[in-house]
């Protein structure tokens, strides 16, 4: 089923993300995974990171659970194929393991990512405190703000930013879409899956994964009053870091709060602390992209 389908229920949404990220496993170490249905043009990073976290964590047998990752982003993924995931597996010891993934098409390589996995044990701790935020009921979704303003974005743009999403976003600050305005580098957004699903815990790691790539690149555009439809402008990931600290659920509302401290050479530097209801630090993220203003 078509995750933009107009009519689509919350269940099926998030049963169509469960689907795409249940990868196949066609020999050891070795897996496939999933077109995105109705996908055009470019992979969405955040399932080609997904489903590699998916294939590092089908190698790597319980208690051991995945507390990192680093991926490269080498070449645009095409929706046309699926993608293979071969996993080498580096290091297996009592306490930490490591897994290399690499994500291919057509024969090339579009994606490498180191994962570490660590069986959990008690230490010191502390954390950042939740930023003081409007709670999710008090905001609307991503969705109905840009329906709001749908007349004034270019036609071509207007079905991808309207279609219904697994994920739900509610910002804390709404932007405009039509006439974005130079503003600090620091925004934060409520996200979770559009229903519940099970306790599988690798299965709610890996569909945070896929959602920590949403709205993070942005953040380094803020300063400079541009967005995604601005003409001339070129995006994409180059590389992405997450780093899972607490247990969480995905199907829960989450807190994500980013900034962006640097941004030159068309690249731009953007950071992520996402939080749960409770105010517990569950994870961070840290991402460099390509924003290149063409003429």
């Amino acid at each position: 089923m078509s995750l933009d389908t107009a009519d689509t229920s919350p269940e099926a949404l998030a049963q169509g993300l469960l689907d795409l990220l249940e990868i196949e496993e066609v020999d050891t170490d070795l897996y496939v995974g999933k077109r995105q249905p109705g996908g055009v043009g470019r992979v969405f990073g955040g399932q080609v990171i997904a489903q590699a976290l998916q294939a590092a964590q089908r190698s790597t047998e319980a208690p051991k659970a995945a507390h990192s990752l680093h991926a490269y982003f080498m070449r645009p993924g095409n929706e046309d194929y699926p993608i293979v995931y071969r996993v080498v597996r580096d290091f297996e010891g009592r306490s930490f393991a490591t897994r290399r993934v690499i994500a291919m098409q057509k024969g090339q390589p579009i994606l490498n990512m180191a994962a570490s996995f660590q069986t959990p044990e008690d230490g010191l701790h502390h954390q950042d405190a939740m930023p003081d935020v409007a709670p999710p009921e008090d905001l609307r979704s991503d969705r109905e703000l840009r329906l709001e303003s749908i007349d004034g974005i270019p036609e071509k743009y207007r079905a991808h930013m309207l279609r219904q999403r697994p994920i739900e976003i509610r910002p804390v600050n709404p932007r405009s879409w039509i006439e974005p305005v130079p503003q600090p580098a620091a925004h934060a957004n409520w996200f979770r899956l559009v229903a519940p699903i099970g306790d599988d815990p690798a299965m709610h790691r890996a569909i945070l994964s896929y959602a920590s790539d949403m709205a993070l690149l942005g953040t380094a555009l803020l300063p400079h009053g541009v967005n995604w439809i601005t003409p001339g402008l070129q995006t994409a990931s180059l590389d992405h870091s997450l780093w899972l600290h607490e247990d969480f659920r995905a199907d829960d509302w989450l807190l994500y709060a980013c900034d962006a401290p640097w941004s030159g050479h068309a690249r731009g530097f953007n950071r992520g602390r996402i939080f749960s209801r409770d105010g517990r630090l569950v994870a961070s993220v840290a991402q460099e992209g390509l924003i290149r203003m063409r003429q």
